[in-house]
């Protein structure tokens, strides 16, 4: 009859599945969602091994090296200069943790990468401006990977919605350790890094609160000119505005911070081109991967009093991706030629 380990229909799977990927938690889907709309009268403890148990499936199919459902050519949207685009993006979010016997562990750090086809920011008049009806393309992972792994599995969803045919590559991340060489190991092929524009105008703004921490209204002008002058003349000119910047005397914490915001900026100096980034229509901000932070991981991951264990945590990760990527993906993730424990052979 095909029914599961769970003693559930593969509908009903699905549907628990789903119900514990998308509530608020396992006890919200089993006592007020499954019965309501489905008919399913189950326990918490059914929902929460169901959809965990769907989310180890999902991460031992793709490290194995598969991909779900046949390859998909994305169309690529264009930038200024009618090239085609395609773009990747990776980020990390905590995720708090809860030790054997109900204890407090050490928080962990799911990543979250992404290939995405998004609506460029071109001006009105622009012949390559996709109609009013255009929406953003996307492919998420999420878990607990080493980076070599995540590079793997990212190459190939790339590889699956047609990325090799897009003329120009584009990767956007937040300068954290080890991105950028992520970006340019997995991504070789004349890949533009570029530093999320909101994240280094974060440590305009700290700088700033430090400077003027009395006086809002200055702060507010000072950050403000600092972001106008780094997103129309670029890394080199608000470095060098930093640098001759006068600081006030025996205040070491704002030396001390003067000093982390020209470090960071000198590091990725070469990622902070803005000006020519946004003459090419290309976006200057991860807020993709950050939506997507909040989106697959923080939203079910992240709420109040919440606390996971290790492979709950991974294993929710990955069902929670597969449901925010295109909904073909879901789909073919329950069809049943997908929906087996994969081999280990």
């Amino acid at each position: 009859m095909g029914l599961t380990a769970k003693r559930l229909t593969p509908a009903a799977e699905q549907a628990v599945s789903m119900a514990g990927a998308v509530c608020n938690s396992f006890a919200e889907a089993a006592e007020r969602v499954l019965g309501t709309l489905a008919g399913l009268r189950i326990c918490e403890s059914t929902v929460q091994r169901t959809a965990e148990d769907a989310g180890a499936r999902v991460g031992q199919w793709l490290a194995q090296g598969r991909t779900l459902g046949k390859a998909q050519r994305w169309d690529w949207r264009r930038d200024a200069d009618g090239q085609t685009c395609a773009y990747i993006s990776i980020d990390a979010t905590g995720v708090r943790q809860q030790a054997a016997g109900g204890g407090k562990a050490d928080g962990r750090m799911p990543y979250v990468a992404m290939v995405y086809n998004p609506v460029p920011e071109l001006a009105a008049d622009s012949p390559y401006q996709p109609g009013p009806q255009a929406v953003m393309q996307a492919r998420y992972l999420a878990g607990l990977y080493g980076l070599d792994e995540l590079g793997l599995q990212l190459r190939r969803q790339a590889a699956q919605v047609g990325m090799d045919r897009a003329q120009r590559w584009i990767g956007l991340t937040d300068g954290g350790n080890g991105l950028e060489g992520f970006v340019d190991k997995n991504f070789p092929r004349d890949i533009i890094v570029i530093l999320d524009f909101w994240h280094a105008a974060d440590y305009l703004t700290e700088l700033g609160k430090l400077l003027e921490p009395q006086d809002e209204a200055a702060r507010q002008e000072r950050v403000q000119q600092w972001c106008h002058i780094m997103k129309h003349e670029g890394g080199s000119a608000i470095i060098a505005e930093l640098a001759r910047l006068p600081l006030p005397a025996r205040k070491p914490a704002v030396a001390a911070k003067h000093a982390e915001v020209l470090r960071y900026f000198r590091n990725n100096e070469h990622r902070m081109d803005y000006p020519r980034y946004q003459a090419h229509g290309w976006l200057i901000g991860s807020g993709a991967v950050e939506s997507g932070c909040k989106t697959v991981v923080g939203q079910r991951l992240k709420l109040a009093g919440m606390r996971w264990g290790e492979d709950g945590t991974d294993e929710m990760c990955h069902l929670r991706a597969l449901f925010k990527s295109e909904a073909n993906q879901w789909e073919a993730f329950w069809r049943r030629q997908y929906n087996q424990p994969p081999s280990r052979n």
